[in-house]
């Protein structure tokens, strides 16, 4: 069912023995995006803007995608929690307009939109002076951002520059909304200085017909997944960028069926035993770290807490995750709680 992903094999490092607290859906990928299972603390991608800020002025430095069913955890998957909202993720659309209303309305041209910028800029400044609320300070930032996005928001979203040869790399369809479209505009945001870019698929929880389910996830992220490793590869890009793979948890080696909620031939959450994989920025390519038992219930080797994955990948962005805290009520808070240590044997 991934023929795509078995080509590039040797460029990414499986983890064969992830494993977490969380049992449902939202408290699950909270608990994989922001280290607790409530909303209200900043998530990952928070965490790495808030200690690598910004190589870009022109696009959102932390973007957020979405294809599939919705996402169960809301907004807190990609917010900045408790720290500025300067470091919560933008949610992009993949086809039309990326963000509503971006475009001006007719009769309001850009010198018009400049003038009002600056005199609402000039306002907030002084109250910005009088207080010192880093939310303004947030507001003025965004709306200078909302300003440029006017230009740089449609160019990224413009595909005509692609070649024939890369859209058909990840099978894309260039009028279309789709994974794959998502998977090469990641690419894109990417070689623009976007710092952190997260593309959530939903449409996995295969409480019944889980074969279906599979193929049906499988044939439309298989493809587009391994050709951006592929073209970040080819374009140099690789080594600089982290690639991460994975769910909030996995499903269970038996069958699921329930005549009472009608499900039939599925298989339910199973946290206690999954697997994810990780590509470039310093991983060790061409592993497999852990394993399970025969039937794939329980973990029998290297035993890797999400804890540890969040840890991993602070480590690999160039921070102590220990060290890397903000002060918020009284106390350093940080992504991993009290827990986590890097998993040395992933990196490159």
């Amino acid at each position: 069912m991934l023929p795509h992903l078995a080509e590039i094999v040797d460029d990414i490092c499986l983890v064969k023995s992830v494993h977490t607290d969380q049992f449902n859906h939202a408290p699950a990928q909270l608990f994989f995006q922001t280290g607790f299972q409530q909303p209200g603390r900043p998530c990952l991608g928070s965490w790495a803007l808030y200690g690598l800020g910004s190589e870009t002025q022109e696009l959102p430095s932390f973007a957020v995608m979405s294809t599939g069913a919705g996402l169960s955890g809301g907004a807190a998957l990609y917010s900045s929690g408790f720290m500025p909202t300067l470091y919560s993720g933008v949610r992009l659309r993949t086809q039309g307009d990326p963000i509503l209303d971006i475009s001006s309305p007719g009769g309001v041209d850009a010198k018009l939109q400049r003038d009002t910028l600056d005199l609402v800029g000039e306002f907030n400044r002084q109250r910005l002076a009088t207080d010192g609320d880093p939310e303004i300070a947030t507001r003025l930032a965004n709306y200078e951002m909302a300003f440029k996005l006017q230009t740089s928001a449609p160019e990224l979203m413009d595909l005509q520059s692609e070649s024939a040869e890369t859209l058909a790399l990840y099978g894309c369809d260039p009028a279309k909304p789709s994974f794959a479209r998502a998977c090469l505009l990641a690419r894109r945001m990417i070689e623009r200085g976007v710092r952190f870019v997260n593309i959530f698929h939903e449409g996995w929880d295969a409480h019944s017909d889980v074969a279906g389910n599979s193929k049906r996830n499988c044939a439309t992220t298989d493809q587009a997944t391994a050709a951006l490793v592929k073209d970040l590869k080819q374009r140099g890009l690789l080594e600089d960028t982290l690639v991460i793979w994975g769910g909030e948890f996995g499903r269970t080696p038996m069958v699921e069926t329930n005549p009472a909620l009608g499900r039939a031939l599925g298989r339910d959450h199973h946290p206690q035993a999954f697997t994810m994989w990780m590509a470039g920025g310093g991983i060790k390519p061409g592993i497999s770290y852990g394993a399970t038992d025969d039937m794939g219930f329980h973990i029998v080797e290297n035993a890797v807490d999400v804890h540890d994955i969040q840890a991993t990948i602070l480590h690999l962005l160039g921070f102590d995750h220990e060290r890397l805290t903000y002060r918020f009520q009284g106390r350093d808070f940080r992504l991993t709680d009290v827990h986590g240590k890097v998993v040395k044997e992933l990196l490159a």
